[in-house]
């Protein structure tokens, strides 16, 4: 066996490994999701996260990763790959074809996942399922042709999002904020003044399990994103993914303690994710002391962008937005300011970030790529929703809603006891009355 060979082998091992860290991060979605909002809805977010994983693989495979990696056309989307066939000949990696789609395969279902926090405990399961169609197959593969493809427009003018803090979590935060005003806030979520009532979560011990998964599966998704087992900065990436987070928790335990007398749980679980999602676009070519900033602005910015949104009555149970749309729009943004040259240079760029001497020239495209595939989010969303809203409801009925979807929707509590069992036969009466 030669050094080619086997060099190859490892890569190959090292990015299916990685792609089903990324995987594992959906049971982190869903026990996140499921501690943040009332047990009565806790299965429907299990219901929504298999969504995610089952329709968003299966039409990335049929059309999706055609859209996103194929034969470019004019900067703006692929032309071949429908079914990993045509010409992919202008995917020239260390791995396999298949390989690289298990990898990206697993970077699609997160994006849709980010959408499933911000509509949770209202969303009808059928327009879910048409939106996640959507998503993983047009919405997420065009953008991130854009940015990531041979060819694509922004990824010509020279953006750098290493693993995804615009094309992924920006995107998925806009286009999240969009559904969220679109189907409207929660029964009872705001009084008839616009104040916010609190709904408790139903398991914050079970939201922080949740989110000690998706740490550990950041690693995959950014060290992974290297896409070889030999490359050099894995290291250093795995080590700015840990101070970005653990900068964005603290930051928001010592903030949530000083605005609010009291370290607020949710808070500090949410600050610790901004501080990955920052990190996610720059973790390969910042350094360590900018991690850590990067982390802490997150973290203190996503408590901001929560008390914000409620003010102006839009109700995001888990956060999606503050945490994903928010801290997503920084990291892009920090790499224009942060990036070291003896780093991007490792990709082809050699970028200086403002702070670095290079100008506005990086900042500048990273704004202009953010604010692209934020408003293409956002966008499509509202377009997508509105058009399935013709054919089904995109929210479900007051009956259901109060009564919980677990129960509604999927006819089965999360927790079974005999209220739950007399609500679902008073349910099932009313719909045949």
């Amino acid at each position: 066996m030669d050094i080619t060979t086997l060099s190859n082998g490892l890569d190959t091992i090292w990015v299916v490994l990685t792609a089903a860290m990324i995987l594992l991060m959906e049971g982190g979605f869903a026990l996140l999701e499921a501690g943040f909002v009332r047990q009565k809805n806790a299965v429907s977010i299990i219901m929504k996260v298999f969504v995610d994983i089952t329709f968003g693989a299966l039409i990335f495979y049929f059309f999706g990763f055609a859209f996103m990696y194929g034969k470019d056309f004019s900067g703006l989307i692929g032309t071949s790959g429908f079914m990993m066939g045509g010409d992919l000949t202008h995917i020239t990696l260390s791995i396999s074809h298949d390989t690289y789609w298990l990898f990206q395969s697993a970077f699609v279902i997160a994006v849709i996942s980010i959408v499933s926090g911000a509509v949770a405990e209202r969303v009808n399961f059928r327009a879910y399922i048409l939106y996640t169609i959507a998503m993983t197959g047009l919405i997420y593969p065009i953008a991130g042709h854009w940015v990531w493809s041979v060819g694509g427009w922004l990824g010509g003018l020279g953006m750098i999002d290493f693993a995804g803090s615009a094309v992924i979590h920006a995107l998925g935060g806009f286009s999240a904020l969009a559904a969220a005003i679109l189907i409207g806030p929660r029964i009872g979520k705001f009084a008839e003044n616009g104040t916010p009532n609190i709904v408790p979560p139903s398991n914050l011990p079970l939201a922080s399990v949740g989110a000690f998964i998706l740490w550990f599966g950041w690693f995959g998704f950014n060290s992974g994103s290297t896409l070889s087992a030999t490359n050099a900065g894995i290291g250093h990436i795995a080590v700015t993914t840990m101070l970005a987070a653990s900068a964005g928790g603290a930051t928001c335990i010592l903030f949530t303690m000083l605005r609010y007398r009291k370290a607020d749980p949710p808070m500090v679980i949410n600050g610790s994710l901004a501080g990955l999602v920052g990190i996610t676009a720059g973790c390969a070519f910042v350094s360590d002391s900018a991690a850590i900033l990067i982390g802490a602005v997150c973290g203190i910015a996503m408590v901001f962008a929560t008390e914000f949104l409620e003010s102006r009555r839009i109700d995001d149970p888990v956060g999606a937005f503050a945490v994903h749309g928010v801290s997503g729009s920084l990291g892009t943004l920090a790499l224009g300011l942060f990036a070291k040259p003896e780093l991007t240079s490792s990709v082809g760029q050699g970028y200086s970030g403002l702070l670095y001497g290079g100008g506005f020239q990086l900042l500048g495209v990273q704004a202009l790529g953010l604010v692209t595939v934020s408003v293409w989010g956002f966008a499509l969303t509202w377009l997508t929703l509105k058009a399935i809203g013709r054919f089904v409801p995109v929210r479900v009925s007051r009956d259901e809603e109060l009564v919980g979807l677990d129960v509604g929707i999927h006819g089965v509590p999360a927790y079974s006891e005999e209220h739950d069992f007399i609500e679902i036969e008073r349910l099932t009466i009313s719909k045949h009355k």
